[in-house]
């Protein structure tokens, strides 16, 4: 956070004096990047929090909204660069190659030390990868300043400025379109990839003593903790602890769920056939 909010003022005065939009733009997305990574931070410092009356859960779900805050914002950010590029194509400005070529190789430099502590502090984790997504696009936009520094010295054509700009907005919406969507669908409580009632229904019906299992619901809390709740009808002779256990055991091994809520039926179902809203 603390290497991308200093150098940005120094790619703003680049930019500037140089009449480069790529740096320009870089120098905006560095803003978002300062944004997302504070936020990140935050997210993560919020997430330590115990559960409390009012969020039983606690406060790990606010990890994913900050992904979801930060797909979002690349997304803003695409277009204001998409904008100011095609511009740039129908208005040309004089580009300083020298000055823009120095200014975006210590951004280049900048960025990859960034990239590496995010990457190496949990690539499985949506909120990293949200905050990563956003330095990874700083680092292409560096190397496509560079890459445009380069013609513009050896050619004098600058509207390659503008558009390695739209090149490397379009590798980043990629990424931006991931994030977000996966983050929305935890939001939304979808069920989690690779997991859905179908699939624990069946296998729950080879744990001895469980005759149906309905009413099942699997979400995440974080993309990295799944949960479910079912209702499980047992026969009258199991032992009902080692039955809920056994289903446990079945939900990590299988999925690698490990927080389950089993509602204990004998017989029917305690409902009978209302079963509305639910999936199994």
């Amino acid at each position: 956070m603390l290497l991308t909010g200093g150098f940005m003022f120094a790619e703003v005065i680049g930019g500037v004096v140089s009449g480069s939009l790529a740096l320009i733009a870089d120098a905006g997305h560095m803003l978002t990047d300062f944004a997302s990574l504070a936020l990140a931070w935050f997210a993560f410092r919020l997430a330590r929090r115990p559960a409390d009356l009012k969020r039983s859960y606690g406060y790990h779900r606010f990890q994913v909204l900050a992904a979801f805050v930060n797909g979002i914002s690349l997304f803003a950010i695409s277009v204001w660069i998409t904008i100011e590029a095609i511009g740039r194509l129908f208005n040309p400005v004089e580009v300083l190659g020298g000055q823009m070529l120095i200014v975006a190789t210590l951004g280049l430099l900048v960025n990859i030390a960034a990239f590496w502590i995010l990457h190496r502090g949990g690539a499985e984790n949506l909120n990293v990868r949200g905050a990563t997504l956003h330095v990874l696009g700083d680092m292409l936009g560096s190397v496509g300043a560079i890459a445009a520094a380069l013609i513009i010295l050896w050619t004098g054509w600058t509207p390659i400025d503008p558009i390695l700009s739209v090149v490397v907005v379009l590798l980043i919406l990629r990424g931006a379109w991931r994030v977000t969507k996966e983050s929305g669908h935890i939001l939304l409580e979808g069920a989690p990839y690779g997991i859905d009632a179908t699939r624990i229904d069946a296998a729950l019906k080879d744990v001895p003593g469980v005759t149906d299992v309905h009413h099942i619901h699997a979400w995440s809390l974080t993309n990295e903790r799944q949960m479910v709740t079912l209702h499980a009808v047992i026969d009258e002779s199991a032992d009902q602890n080692g039955t809920v256990v056994a289903i446990n055991n079945v939900l990590h091994a299988r999925f690698g769920i490990d927080h389950v809520t089993v509602q204990v039926e004998r017989g029917v179902c305690a409902y009978g056939s209302d079963r509305r809203d639910h999936p199994v």
